[in-house]
């Protein structure tokens, strides 16, 4: 064991030769007393320290081979111990793998020289080594399974952490090499410890060089997908379950966005384009969702910009099932459904083998297309559901607890939301079931998305594909709302009454026949006012005004319901105007219109749905009103023959919902089809005429369209 007997230092510097070294254990490089206690004060104060190697320090005067005069050098050997060559020659510590590792301070010292001199274009050398140190693959294992020399310890990675950090300043841009080392490599699986030192490395980095901010931000949102296989495993450590690494993925975010407030704005277009992509599975986008949402609570100011995101994702995500599903046959699109559990769209943190993943693999690329086909969709339902599900968790706690502020706030969100995303895009069948959820919470907030919908109907500065879309977005809400009460509905019918008559009062003198193209807003309003009709006739009639229940107008004769005059005369007039609405209106609202209308003696149009099949309509087709089916002119064949019906298509956005999981959230708040005493009972016994053959059946109508797929 080689000992210094004196408080002088040896007569050793950085050249004398290592061989004088032991390999058993640290050698002190000081020591003042011959006492234990001594030597391992100084030995704690030295690893604090930061060397510095200037000229007048005793290390400079050491390395000149200049003892203390004094006092002498004594050394003492031990014969026993061995002597091999280490090719260091400062103090070391043993490490996991059987190699050495330099103190912090040395280590500290080391990265300095090696930045300087990589700077200055000198050398770098040094700097490819610490380099190199992060880029190298913790996982290498040799044939016998032991970890090669050079995967450094993780003392050795660690003390180099802190050497950069020290020298944070001095990593311009041309260290970018090594800056991208550390940013990639394996951080996530290590110790507490380890894990605050990184992040620290990575505030200082960002708050010191802003040219590395946005390749920090971008490695951190990588880590918010679906995690890469095998992370959180790392020889060494103990396993971290995917929910701590997203924790520590967000304590890196929040660490940055408080170091650099500004760092949002760098940080909103990053989370867009890293949102995962169409073919992604349903895990990634709906661990991609949950992270967005968690990225709200220390960064509030991002909250539009994710929550629209999400949405845009969404409605994406949704258009494309609808699309999907057309192509199924009523019995497939029924399987789809039934074959996904709530349980299945929860999201799974366990990450799964390397095997499972290749098996899966395989049996995509076994299957045959139409299976292909139908487990496409099924993923896409996964997604769409896990991701609105979590849009419901995130907008509960203001509607459930908060103030009329704090709910009419969240409204905000969800109407803005509403108004740019949701209501242009034809074929959205549940994004919007949020504000149809959120809507109810108060009367309040009923007025206000009723009042949005009106505003936008009425506003002749719209598109006239919006004002449309909005008379159905309102009919469907007031028709389907299970906590909307009868005097909305009344208001809402006599608004849309007054609307109705005031177009037919303009329309009808240039009219010659039904056309879409030319009286749109007409007829969109007029099938508004026959849905509602359909859905809330009860809160119509006078019965309602006198405050009886619809248990109680259902128990009345059909002779004893009366409907007020507004509501009598507005339908009257429209029905049997040169408009005729009942030809342009989609078939199935309409027959069940006629059966219902007939039942309660309120109008009789059997003779008009006569006509109407032998009304031969020849009107101008205008290419470019075609580019939105949902209200442009449809063209179905109608019974004339080879006459071309132009028809509005049945979209009521608030149609059944059946998403597996995030239904739970519409229990209590939905209108379900009610029959209508004596005649549903009658059709039950015998069949309608062909008229009524062909009209929708209750079901077809509660599902607001002429097929069945839209149902989904």
């Amino acid at each position: 064991m080689v000992s210094l007997a004196s408080a002088s230092r040896p007569a050793t510097g950085p050249h004398t030769p290592s061989k004088m070294l032991a390999a058993s254990s640290p050698v002190p490089i000081l020591k003042t007393s011959k006492t234990p206690g001594s030597v391992a004060g100084v030995k704690h104060r030295m690893e604090e320290m930061d060397l510095s190697l200037s000229p007048s320090s005793s290390i400079a005067s050491d390395a000149e081979g200049q003892p203390s005069p004094r006092k002498k050098t004594r050394v003492q050997f031990d014969e026993e111990v061995k002597m091999r060559e280490i090719p260091y020659s400062d103090k070391r510590q043993t490490g996991d793998n059987g190699t050495t590792d330099k103190s912090a301070a040395v280590v500290r010292e080391e990265v300095r020289r090696a930045i300087q001199r990589h700077v200055s274009g000198g050398d770098s050398e040094a700097y490819d080594r610490v380099k190199e140190i992060f880029a190298i693959n913790p996982r290498r294992r040799d044939a016998n399974g032991m970890a090669p020399l050079n995967v450094p310890t993780h003392n050795t990675l660690k003390h180099h952490l802190m050497g950069l950090l020290s020298n944070v300043a001095a990593l311009d841009r041309s260290c970018n090499g090594l800056v991208q080392a550390v940013l990639d490599s394996e951080w996530l699986g290590r110790d507490a410890s380890y894990i605050k030192l990184y992040i620290r490395f990575l505030g200082n980095l960002s708050a010191a060089q802003g040219s590395y901010l946005g390749s920090a931000l971008k490695m951190l949102t990588n880590y918010l997908r679906e995690l890469p296989r095998g992370t959180g495993k790392l020889p060494g450590y103990p396993l971290v379950h995917p929910s701590e690494i997203y924790t520590r993925v967000h304590m890196a975010l929040r660490h940055v966005m408080q170091l650099i407030p500004s760092g949002s704005g760098s940080l909103s277009p990053i989370l867009s384009t890293h949102f995962p992509f169409e073919n992604d599975s349903a895990k990634a986008n709906i661990a991609y969702t949950q992270n967005l949402v968690r990225v709200i609570s220390y960064a509030p100011e991002l909250q539009a910009d994710i929550l629209a995101l999400i949405t845009e994702k969404l409605v994406k995500i949704d258009v494309q099932i609808q699309v999907d599903m057309e192509d199924l046959e009523d019995d497939e699109g029924e399987d789809v459904l039934h074959d996904i559990s709530p349980e299945t769209v929860m999201f799974a943190e366990e990450v799964e083998d390397d095997d499972d993943d290749n098996a899966s693999v395989m049996s995509d690329e076994s299957i045959e297309p139409e299976s292909r086909r139908l487990k496409t969709i099924k993923e896409n339902i996964l997604k769409l559901d896990g991701m609105i599900d979590t849009l419901f968790e995130y907008y509960a706690p203001p509607f459930r607890s908060g103030t009329i502020d704090d709910k009419e706030n969240a409204l905000d969100l969800l109407l803005n939301h509403f108004q740019t995303i949701i209501l242009p895009t034809y074929r959205s069948r549940h994004s919007q079931f949020l504000l149809f959820h959120f809507s109810q919470a108060s009367p309040v907030l009923v007025d206000r998305f009723a009042a949005t919908c009106v505003q936008i109907i009425f506003n002749k500065a719209q598109p006239a594909i919006l004002r449309q879309s909005a008379a159905a977005y309102l009919a469907s809400f007031v028709s389907r709302g299970a906590h909307i009460s009868g005097e909305v509905v009344r208001d809402v019918f006599d608004l849309l009454s007054t609307h109705l008559n005031n177009l037919r009062l303009i329309y009808e003198p240039s009219c010659r026949g039904p056309d879409l193209r030319r009286f749109g807003p007409f007829y969109s309003t007029a099938q508004a006012l026959l849905y509602i009709f359909c859905f809330r006739w009860r809160d119509l009639t006078t019965a309602a005004f006198d405050g009886d229940t619809p248990d109680q107008i259902d128990d009345l004769e059909p002779e004893d319901i009366a409907f007020p005059p507004n509501v009598r005369d507005t339908l009257h007039k429209a029905i049997l105007s040169k408009l005729n609405p009942l030809k342009v209106c989609s078939p199935a609202i309409v027959a069940q219109f006629a059966r219902m209308s007939q039942h309660l003696n309120f109008i009789y149009v059997f003779t008009i749905l006569e006509t109407n099949k032998r009304l031969r309509i020849s009107a101008y087709r205008n290419i470019a009103a075609l580019a939105d089916p949902r209200f442009s002119q449809v063209e179905r064949e109608t019974r004339a023959g080879d006459d071309l019906g132009y028809q509005l298509d049945a979209y009521f956005p608030f149609d059944p919902y059946q998403l597996p999981r995030s239904r739970r959230w519409l229990e209590g708040d939905y209108v379900h089809w009610r029959g209508i005493p004596g005649l549903d009972d009658r059709d039950d016994d015998d069949n309608d005429s062909d008229a009524d053959e062909e009209a929708a059946s209750d079901e077809d109508l509660s599902d607001g369209t002429e097929t069945d797929h839209e149902c989904i």
